[in-house]
């Protein structure tokens, strides 16, 4: 253990609730290896060269209770101590950078986090724990060749990573914690996880050796070498972990190959690894779909546009049936005369119109609610971003909870509204409409909303539960919007016929016609 130096950064668990860095709640600087907070700049020094690991601490500070520290951010003085520490890494040999946030989950200024790293060979980061086991490889690669390469969780999935650089060629391995023997192949190493700009690939060309790192906790009895099926023979220890086994390059300088290594251990355990390699250039093999689409799209800009146009979509429904003229009613009633007609009934209803446009509107401008968002510490949270401590951090998981509130509460809604306004328009009052509706559409049309309103009165629940009783109290987005809610829909039910006659009359003429 003399030999090994312990680097450890701080994740966003690490930032849960902790007001500030000197706080005493913040474990991470007294437990830690490192007992440092912010990004850092490590050199590991050897004798045929130097490698730099570079820490990105994009964790929040003050950092939020859950789940307003999803996303990571780096502010202008972070990204230039960055990159200080880039140029000062392109004297070494190779550069990792790591940190717990994707670069997907990272909100950065110009010129953006991942082309602050681009001179780097790869970036290790973790945070979204193999997505509940849905995604448990997450691998892609930036433009400029940099590696991205999430690791799942050691808490639950116990799983860990072994990388290694042989002749400056990157080989890594994700590895379950106490699955024996463990396999790296170091030469030759994985075409998918080359990358030209940062690796002297050529090497793999002119090497002499299959090299191949093996572990167990028991002796290693046999390494065997296949390529394309065929066995090449058992590799032998050079030293320590170290196996190589002479080879002929030229003979698989064309196209894709397959290595694959048995390693048996003497209690009988086998472990396997493969992959393909290739030595031409022109040659292209290409990561996971939505392993790319996870850890290369900027979520927080995906979650503002979508919030955005979600509230734009509601209100420009709102302001366009409010002033575009009704159109007479003809012929056979369809399902999108019905739906058109309800939302011009609604819009150019006073009540419901700017009920709803206030409501749009508050969920862009307003507070959601104000509240310890931090113990100790008041806090109010808006759809932009989240004031807390003197600090303001800047809207990211906000979008994606506006965007949840506004498609699962706000817009079904205003179409149930739109709903019983049409039942009221054809004559039907609430205890009516059961026998002349049928009770296979109604019923399933007011359990949906039923459970929309128990998904909010959740939502207050979790409220109240994480920031206190203040925090249930003044909220206008969750707690006031139950009343307004039950209101609205007994006022669709007690609306005054005399308020809606002229579409009961235009209604009724049209199916006597």
């Amino acid at each position: 253990m003399e030999k090994t130096k312990w680097i450890d950064i701080k994740g966003n668990h690490d930032s849960f609730n902790i007001p500030r860095l000197d706080s005493v709640q913040n474990y991470y600087r007294k437990y830690s290896a490192w007992h440092k907070d912010g990004s850092f700049h490590y050199i590991h020094t050897t004798s045929f060269g130097n490698y730099s690991f570079i820490c990105v601490d994009a964790t929040l500070s003050p950092g939020p209770k859950r789940p307003y520290n999803f996303f990571g951010i780096l502010n202008m003085n972070q990204m230039a101590e960055l990159s200080l520490m880039a140029t000062e890494s392109l004297h070494s040999n190779h550069t990792i950078w790591f940190g717990h946030y994707p670069t997907s989950t990272i909100i950065s200024p110009s010129p953006g986090i991942r082309t602050l790293m681009s001179s780097a060979t790869a970036y290790l980061c973790g945070h979204l724990h193999t997505m509940g086991g849905l995604m448990p490889v997450l691998h892609s690669q930036h433009r400029g060749g940099t590696l991205e390469l999430e690791l799942g969780d050691w808490m639950d999935n116990r799983r860990y990573r072994i990388l290694a650089f042989d002749h400056d060629l990157l080989s890594f391995a994700d590895l379950n914690f106490e699955e024996w023997p463990v396999v790296l192949i170091t030469n030759p190493k994985s075409f998918l996880y080359s990358s030209s700009t940062h690796e002297p690939l050529v090497k793999i060309l002119y090497s002499t050796h299959i090299r191949i790192l093996a572990f167990s906790p028991s002796v290693i009895i046999s390494v065997k070498v296949y390529i394309d099926g065929v066995h090449l023979g058992n590799a032998h220890q050079v030293s320590g972990p170290l196996y190589v086994l002479k080879w002929s390059p030229q003979n698989y300088s064309e196209g894709f190959h397959h290595i694959d290594v048995t390693v048996q251990d003497a209690s009988g355990r086998i472990g396997t690894r493969g992959h393909l390699f290739g030595m031409e250039e022109n040659l292209s093999l290409r990561f996971d779909f939505w392993s790319s689409v996870i850890l290369l799209t900027d979520h927080y800009v995906l979650a503002r546009v979508l919030f955005g146009l979600t509230v734009l979509i509601q209100i420009t429904l709102l302001v366009v049936f409010r002033h575009l003229q009704k159109p007479a009613l003809k012929g056979k009633l369809g399902l999108l005369t019905l739906t058109s007609y309800s939302l011009h009934v609604f819009s150019k209803t006073n009540t419901f119109y700017y009920s709803i446009l206030v409501l749009n509107l508050y969920t862009i401008l307003g507070p959601w609610f104000v509240g310890e968002l931090i113990d100790g510490q008041m806090g109010a949270c808006f759809s932009f971003g989240v004031f807390v401590g003197g600090s303001f951090l800047q809207g990211s998981m906000t979008f994606v909870v506006g965007i949840l509130q506004i498609m699962f509460f706000n817009l079904p809604l205003m179409a149930y509204l739109c709903w019983c306004l049409l039942l009221r328009c054809r004559g039907h009052s609430f205890r009516s409409h059961l026998r002349h509706v049928g009770r296979p559409v109604a019923v399933p049309v007011h359990l949906a909303m039923l459970l929309l309103l128990a998904w909010q009165v959740y939502s207050c629940y979790f409220l109240q539960r994480t920031y206190g009783t203040l925090a249930f109290v003044l909220s206008p987005m969750r707690t006031w919007l139950l009343p307004l809610t039950a209101a609205l829909i007994y006022k669709t039910w007690t609306l005054k016929s005399s308020q809606l006659r002229t579409y009961i009359t235009e209604i009724k003429n049209c199916q006597s016609s």
